[in-house]
């Protein structure tokens, strides 16, 4: 356990790296490389925050009350909460922590808090209603345990808005243990001169007993494929198989055109302007730019006047496959990128990948580390059956390929214009341990 005054040099430290990346990624937008002296989920964090909102942020946006609670009570997470409510608050008192579970797009849907850390959370709106995912308020564990899928712990100024960087957070995300969906996360949150090695221990705890509140539950509660909805807030696009789109816990009843735009806005956080989106949607094909607009207008009906323009960009959280494994290979999470990835033959085609370094080859300009890079066609296990247009991208393993052809080669899940949206290569760094001299790589 470190002492105050080595807790006090870490949070000068990283202060100091905040300091030096952070307002440049501000200022610049799309800065190329990834900040060093923190630990890499968070250096991607921080450029990914950096697209949507300043470092300067004071508070977290909020929700319409009455809309967060509705959600809560439909919620299989407000029975769990309901049962450890006196452990919850007995927890957050003791321990002078602010306690809250969120749903699967980081909203918060309930909190309690010490007498001096409910002061200091409603400062920053951390309280029911209040938007904690990263596109609102920047790098935080609540946003990183869902994306990543594990425990995660933010401390000090490792956050992207400075409103916070006198906390320490640990967050645990809470699945459904009948289905394996994610519900949303506990965190437990805390000044920084707090911080303990049990406080992770802890959350991880607390959401393994919730959890197990939730399997009484009926089975009624859960929404979306095989129970594998997706909270109130959230866009969940489903790339990596047959395409399906989620808002609100509800599946979106799509035209194919209309799932690629979003494919192209989420794989595209920082926006396309009309132009770049209309030639990455059409190719060379003579489609006017009226007719975009028009799909764009409808488009924006659907998701409730949530799509943004000037640039044109998804106003909602959002949840992707395709980049989703994208950011665990980034942050050396290995494993977790082939369970998400799917079959086993897709799994060792990942871990071959992370071993020798991963380039996905396109047909046009990306710029490093571009998430749009990612193969959004559903792949299988086998060899290069089926004919070299329907093949996925290429993985290049120490310059040797492996195509990867589509699962559904009856039917591509997206159209060959999307497939066809860059060209060159982009390769991702991979732990050292994964990348040892000598040590053999083979393609899948």
């Amino acid at each position: 356990m470190r002492t105050r005054a080595q807790l006090r040099k870490l949070r000068s430290s990283l202060t100091q790296v905040w300091d030096q990346n952070v307002c440049a990624l501000g200022d610049q937008r799309a800065a190329d490389g990834v900040p060093g002296g923190v630990r890499t989920e968070i250096a991607s964090s921080w450029k990914r925050s950096a697209r949507h909102i300043s470092p300067g942020v004071t508070e977290a946006l909020l929700s319409n009350e009455s809309d967060t609670r509705t959600v809560f009570q439909a919620s299989p997470l407000s029975t769990a909460v309901r049962q450890l409510e006196a452990e919850l608050r007995a927890a957050a008192d003791d321990g002078d922590l602010v306690i809250a579970v969120t749903d699967p797009g980081a909203r918060i849907l309930w909190t309690h808090g010490s007498s001096v850390m409910r002061r200091t959370a409603e400062k920053v709106n951390f309280v029911p209603g209040g938007r904690w995912d990263e596109a609102s308020v920047g790098t935080n564990a609540l946003d990183l345990a869902l994306r990543l899928d594990r425990t995660a712990t933010v401390y000090s100024a490792e956050h992207f808005s400075s409103c916070v960087h006198d906390w320490v957070c640990y967050a645990a995300p809470v699945h459904d243990p009948r289905t394996g969906r994610q519900l949303g996360v506990l965190d437990l949150s805390t000044t920084w001169d707090r911080a303990h090695p049990i406080g992770l221990a802890m959350a991880r705890a607390l959401a393994r007993l919730m959890e197990r509140e939730v399997r009484s539950v009926p089975m009624q509660a859960a929404t979306g494929p095989e129970g594998g909805g997706c909270g109130r807030g959230l866009l969940d696009l489903r790339l990596l198989g047959r395409a399906s789109v989620w808002l609100d816990g509800r599946p979106l009843r799509l035209a194919r055109r209309q799932t690629e735009i979003l494919a192209l806005l989420a794989l595209s956080p920082e926006g396309l302007d009309l132009g770049e989106l209309h030639a990455r949607l059409y190719g060379d094909r003579p489609v006017s730019l009226g007719t975009l607009k028009a799909e764009m207008s409808q488009l924006r009906g659907v998701l409730g006047g949530r799509l943004a323009s000037r640039p044109y960009r998804i106003d909602l959280p959002v949840r992707c496959d395709a980049t989703d494994v994208l950011e665990r290979l980034r942050a050396g999470d290995v494993a977790g990128a082939c369970e998400r990835y799917g079959r086993p033959a897709h799994r060792a085609a990942v871990r071959s990948a992370a071993r020798g370094g991963v380039a996905v080859h396109r047909t046009s300009p990306v710029r490093p580390g571009d998430p749009r890079a990612v193969g959004t066609g559903r792949a299988r296990a086998g060899g290069r059956s089926g004919p070299p247009e329907r093949r996925a991208p290429a993985w290049s393993l120490n310059g040797r390929r492996a195509d990867l052809p589509f699962a559904n080669l009856r039917r591509p899940t997206l159209s060959p214009q999307l497939k066809r949206t860059a060209e060159g290569g982009t390769t991702w760094p991979v732990p050292p341990s994964l990348n040892e001299p000598g040590r053999p790589t083979h393609a899948p």
